[in-house]
């Protein structure tokens, strides 16, 4: 698995990283919330390891944030990577907000090292059984049935298409690399550029207005998908 692990605490985050990283799991870290948001935009995890309280910034004496609000626009923009957090705050009440945030399990410090990679590997065999159907907006993709549907009605698309928007959706809110996008579509009889990559990538646009999704282009990054906010440039 691929997990990020995020933790202010350097000596803690060290030492879950190598217990994940000596079970075999590949493993990416933050110490704060800027961190944690490139990390979680950029890069698609299997699982999360999310601390509550965290630094805003890598900059000494930052002030604090909350580890929930980044849980909660991550939830907002279709990230669906399921997320273990993990924190002092283990009190029901805090549970419960955790939980409500849109987080899928909680478990208090201090914790066992091995149960935090079982309870890990338990989450992302549950979302590997629920992650039929994604769904940002009204757009949804059906990957059993190899099907994007726009509300009730079928969103039929050309191959190339279909292909970029699987990937952008697989799972949404992910940032996907040009790269990573014309690698995709390599199988085709002609090589993929970026000019028109990009003109997938604006007759899509086009296709999802008013399906409450809109691709949104990072500079220097990729593209990823999100609840359209008003927007897609």
């Amino acid at each position: 698995m691929r997990i990020l692990v995020i933790e202010d605490d350097a000596v803690l985050r060290d030492v879950v990283v190598s217990s994940l990283r000596d079970a075999g799991h590949h493993v990416d870290q933050a110490a704060d919330l800027g961190a944690a948001e490139h990390w979680w935009r950029v890069q698609r995890f299997d699982a999360i390891l999310l601390d509550l309280n965290l630094p805003c910034s890598a900059v000494r004496g930052s002030a604090m944030g909350s580890g929930l609000a980044l849980l909660q626009q991550a939830r907002r923009r279709g990230d669906n990577t399921p997320v273990l957090v993990l924190t002092a705050r283990n009190q029901t009440p805090d549970r419960i907000a955790g939980l409500d945030s849109g987080a899928d399990d909680y478990l208090g410090k201090p914790f066992a090292l091995a149960e935090v990679e079982a309870r890990l590997r338990a989450l992302v065999r549950r979302a590997i059984g629920t992650q039929d159907v994604s769904t940002v907006g009204q757009l949804s993709l059906e990957r059993n049935n190899r099907r994007f549907r726009v509300g009730m009605q079928p969103l039929d698309l050309p191959a190339r298409e279909f292909e970029v928007l699987w990937e952008l959706m697989s799972p949404p809110g992910r940032a996907v690399s040009k790269r990573s996008l014309s690698d995709k579509l390599s199988g085709y009889d002609d090589a993929l550029g970026d000019n028109a990559l990009e003109a997938f990538i604006s007759r899509l646009r086009k296709k999802l207005q008013h399906s409450g999704a809109a691709i949104r282009t990072l500079r220097g990054i990729g593209y990823l998908i999100e609840a359209d906010g008003g927007d897609a440039a």
